[in-house]
């Protein structure tokens, strides 16, 4: 998917969401943000080919192998949709409010496993590979999810299906949490807000992204990401309005002259 439909869904005189554009270099990073739209779910998102490759999931995501979470892919998001963290605005596409439910980086992984179980490291070319195909595997690093996962595209047979409907796996590997339940963490992974707290914050339906969408510091954009959302959430500065200076008495007697002379 192409950044046209994102934007030909979107009125960005009305809404905060970034403008589109496709970004010439992309990191291995990744961000799931909870949305209470009209129907609450999780958007799952990995930054690939100058996008961010983007899928709903109704449940959430999960660290129980288990659980197989049904993944809807949906329009790719422009790179500085990244940190996006407040309320869109009723009367516009996905009105709501948004939380940065978890950030990290992700690492594409081997089509197949070693002999031993494990997965190398691939490249980003196998990753968008991976992706055509429609089985994609990769390990997250974030600060709610870890370990090894794979995206997989369901083969449907029903009239009209657009092949959009994937499944979100956890691997059975160190990090991986019987019976997870996803409603214990409910606080921002940048501003530690719950979506109350960020659907009460005025200033929220007011981001911008002021943060490069590549940078050189591997936590640089984190804490950029953090220091603003923080700095909105308290509200404004508010300044002292100048008080008036008292005349002096100089001016005083010149003013009583001047009235005289009148």
């Amino acid at each position: 998917m192409a950044l046209e439909e994102y934007k030909r869904k979107r009125r960005f005189e009305s809404t905060p969401e970034p403008p589109p554009k496709v970004e010439k270099k992309s990191s291995h990073r990744f961000v799931v943000q909870k949305h209470r739209a009209s129907h609450l779910h999780y958007d799952f998102r990995l930054e690939m080919e100058g996008v961010l490759k983007s899928w709903a999931v109704p449940k959430g995501p999960s660290l129980d192998p288990a659980d197989k979470r049904l993944a809807m892919q949906v329009e790719d998001h422009p790179v500085s949709y990244f940190d996006f963290e407040g309320i869109i605005p009723a009367g516009n596409y996905g009105a709501g409010t948004v939380m940065v439910w978890d950030v990290g980086s992700w690492e594409p992984l081997s089509s197949k496993p070693a002999a031993d179980g494990s997965y190398e490291v691939a490249s980003s070319a196998e990753a968008s590979a991976q992706l055509q195909k429609g089985d994609l595997k990769f390990r997250l690093h974030g600060k709610k999810l870890n370990g090894d996962f794979a995206l997989v595209r369901l083969r449907s047979g029903r009239p009209g299906s657009k092949g959009t409907e994937w499944l979100l796996i956890k691997k059975r590997d160190k990090f991986a949490t019987d019976g997870y339940d996803i409603d214990q963490y409910d606080v921002s992974a940048l501003t530690e807000r719950t979506l109350a707290e960020i659907a009460g914050d005025a200033g929220s339906a007011e981001w911008e992204s002021n943060r490069a969408a590549v940078t050189t510091s591997k936590n640089a954009w984190l804490a950029g990401s953090v220091a603003k959302l923080r700095k909105r959430a308290a509200g404004p500065d508010k300044k002292k309005a100048p008080t008036a200076k008292a005349p002096t008495q100089r001016k005083q007697r010149k003013q009583r002259k001047k009235r005289r002379a009148a």
